[in-house]
């Protein structure tokens, strides 16, 4: 019997839960111990090595999500905001680590995930992968360096099937760039622009979003000031740098008393 973490998988069926399936597959470190869909769904039943294509590993799709929870050490998490809240209350009541990846929470559903931190460990954030958290810190350090002189644009640019705008990782750098300068990214924040939209506002930090054919990640925070400009970017490639940073996220948490972090925490980068 394997004294490895058993790490349990929402959403097994979509891109990021087949390819956190194979990141656990493929460590020695964990091991998966289940498989989670919802009612009805086609994988429900089926064996998830098989249903993903391949042979079978002796895991099989539920949808009995707390019964799955409950067998495992560690739930992650990639699905959407109403169905994140609801895995954070079962990973609670079973004193299971929980780790989120789902983005486009509102402050509101973010909120309702704190009273969960008090009986398990959530580690959430809107993007796993390490080299974007160390970008979110490069942020923060040259916004706090540099003054409203320089404007600050956040662009990014995904595949044409994410469903939320800005990205999480987006918002990521723009709090980071906004704590640099120290003020609320809710005051200082400027999306969604079109049509005569008047000057830009000085201070304000503003965000573009691209949608088109397979993009998985690209984020680019732009300093500009007349003369000179300043471009700090991340290009994720492949999906399995999210995967690798939530199984690494796992890991960690199963060390962890309860509480609510984030991947800063997990990489020893929080002040």
């Amino acid at each position: 019997m394997t004294t490895l973490p058993g790490i349990v998988v929402t959403g097994a069926s979509g891109r990021m839960g087949q390819m956190l399936i194979k990141v656990i597959n493929d460590s020695d470190r964990a091991t998966l111990v289940g498989a989670i869909e919802r009612s009805g769904h086609g994988w429900v039943g089926r064996d998830v090595g098989e249903a993903m294509g391949g042979s079978a590993q002796g895991v099989f799709v539920t949808d009995d999500a707390q019964a799955a929870i409950s067998n495992a050490k560690v739930v992650i998490d990639f699905t959407a905001p109403s169905a994140t809240v609801a895995f954070a209350e079962m990973a609670a009541n079973a004193g299971v680590v929980h780790v989120i990846g789902t983005t486009g929470m509102t402050a509101d559903e973010v909120a309702l995930l704190a009273p969960f931190a008090d009986r398990a460990v959530i580690v959430r954030a809107g993007n796993m992968s390490m080299g974007v958290n160390l970008l979110t810190q490069l942020t923060k350090k040259v916004a706090a360096a540099l003054d409203e002189d320089f404007d600050i644009e956040v662009i990014e640019a995904h595949h044409h099937h994410k469903v939320d705008a800005p990205s999480g990782t987006a918002l990521m750098l723009g709090e980071a760039a906004a704590e640099g300068r120290g003020v609320a990214l809710i005051d200082a924040m400027d999306s969604g622009r079109h049509g005569i939209t008047g000057a830009r506002k000085r201070g304000d930090i503003g965000f573009s979003a691209i949608r088109g054919g397979d993009i998985v990640g690209e984020h680019d925070v732009m300093f500009a000031a007349a003369g000179e400009r300043i471009v700090l970017r991340h290009m994720a490639t492949d999906r399995a740098v999210f995967a690798r940073g939530a199984l690494k996220a796992a890991l960690w948490g199963v060390n962890q008393t309860p509480g609510e972090y984030d991947m800063l925490d997990v990489l020893g980068l929080n002040d």
